[in-house]
């Protein structure tokens, strides 16, 4: 059965690799890292962008709403001397392309499933932030073949949408989406995400990442996660490990995700103190270090 959450104290680290491998400076985009190989594929009316580095068992990155790949360059630099890590954008997101419609978590969660079987590298080890949390859950009902763990990152198999109040957070951010545009509402959630002084450097990535969505694909997007979607009912179905990594100041609590856990067969919870929603980017030593002592426990078995 599934075990108590864990609180994520300070790390002691060995001073070994450079910076950027212990996930302490990342850099700014994964162009910086020159990936072994990128590409495109075709699904259904829209051409996936991937990026594949290093060397090892499979571990795909699955990147939350407005992002893409370049999210995950802490992980990728970190991970990629001992996985090999495949990163995507995600339908209607950074450089995959941007159809008018088909925007679903069941749809996402098809179009990850074409990618794994088109590269041919399932099973695979899955992490899912936010909207890829989301499409992991699915991914996990929908094809457990390809599913070897998941690590689910301020994330849930569900997002109720039936009442008003659950609602509240789409009507707002779709408000900020139309009456303020893309840059304004990217700066409010800018500051959100890192209100400390020392984090402007990363608010300011995170502006300009998601100023250059499609407003159109953007709201689609946040429509599809706010559809009434989810796969609460089907957690008994999930025989693979699972771990959560969750801020403790996330927007949803902390309590909400560890009654998750409990419902898993096979899953445990790390809460990272001090951190919020972008909790990769905030705090990557930290959710690194969380995210290979769980890959590592698996290997060992």
């Amino acid at each position: 059965m599934s075990t108590p959450q864990d609180r994520l104290k300070e790390p002691e680290m060995a001073d070994t690799g450079s910076k950027a491998q212990r996930g302490e400076r990342p850099p700014k985009t994964v162009q910086d890292l020159a990936p072994i190989r990128s590409g495109r594929i075709r699904v259904d009316g829209a051409d996936l962008y991937y990026e594949i580095d290093g060397e090892g068992e499979p571990l795909l990155f699955i990147h939350g709403l407005g992002s893409c790949t370049a999210d995950w360059a802490p992980q990728i630099a970190y991970f990629r001397a001992n996985y090999r890590i495949i990163a995507f954008d995600q339908r209607g997101h950074g450089r995959s392309s941007r159809p008018r419609d088909a925007y679903s978590i069941p749809r996402f969660a098809q179009d990850t499933v074409a990618l794994i079987k088109a590269l041919e590298i399932g099973p695979v080890h899955v992490v899912g932030l936010s909207l890829g949390g989301l499409v992991a859950f699915q991914l996990a009902v929908d094809a457990p073949e390809l599913v070897k763990s998941m690590t689910i990152v301020n994330s849930g198999p569900e997002v109720p949408a039936q009442t008003f109040k659950q609602r509240i957070p789409l009507y707002v951010r779709l408000l900020y989406l139309h009456t303020l545009g893309l840059r304004r509402m990217a700066k409010a959630i800018g500051k959100n995400l890192f209100p400390k002084p020392e984090q402007a450097d990363l608010q300011k990535v995170l502006i300009e990442r998601l100023a250059s969505n499609d407003k159109r694909c953007y709201a689609a997007s946040l429509r599809a996660i706010f559809a009434g979607w989810g796969v609460a009912d089907r957690l008994s179905e999930i025989r693979c490990p699972v771990l959560f990594i969750t801020a403790d100041q996330d927007y949803t609590p902390v309590e909400l995700k560890q009654a998750y856990v409990n419902r898993l067969p096979n899953a445990r919870m790390i809460v990272v103190p001090d951190s919020r929603h972008a909790l990769p980017m905030e705090k990557p030593r930290e959710f690194n270090r969380a995210l290979a002592d769980f890959l590592g426990t698996l290997a060992a078995r």
